[in-house]
């Protein structure tokens, strides 16, 4: 027990001076003036490409098509599959491709429609021979 109060005795005026000595906890004042991080900073600003014919453009592989529409599978996608109406110009195309022998399975195409009605307003593909 006698060492413990020699102890308390020593370290109890290292304390006073410590508390005397030491200045307080306090906050900094500024240096520079404050920014405003509210507003962004614009670089360049990103413009899309505008669509020239307003339509958009599918591509993947034929799964059934004839005069009256197309039924693909989308490329990137195997779960994505659409069926696009013909318009009349796609429609006489198409008449003349299915006069050839037409579409096979897994033909590779692309449909530009108009994404409103979903209508295929032209398409491109290489038709395979037929069987």
């Amino acid at each position: 027990m006698k060492s413990f109060a020699k102890a308390a005795g020593l370290a109890l005026p290292a304390f006073l001076a410590a508390a005397a000595f030491c200045p307080s906890a306090a906050a900094q004042a500024p240096v520079a003036p404050v920014v405003d991080t509210a507003v962004p900073i614009v670089v360049s600003i990103v413009k899309p490409k505008p669509k020239a014919n307003g339509l958009a453009k599918f591509e993947g592989f034929i799964m059934h098509a004839n005069i009256a529409q197309i039924t693909a599978r989308a490329k990137g996608s195997d779960l994505t599959i659409l069926t696009f109406p013909l318009s009349e110009q796609a429609s006489q195309k198409m008449q003349q491709i299915v006069d050839q022998g037409g579409y096979q399975y897994g033909d590779k195409i692309t449909v530009y429609y108009n994404p409103a009605t979903m209508e295929a307003m032209k398409f491109k593909g290489k038709p395979s021979k037929p069987i």
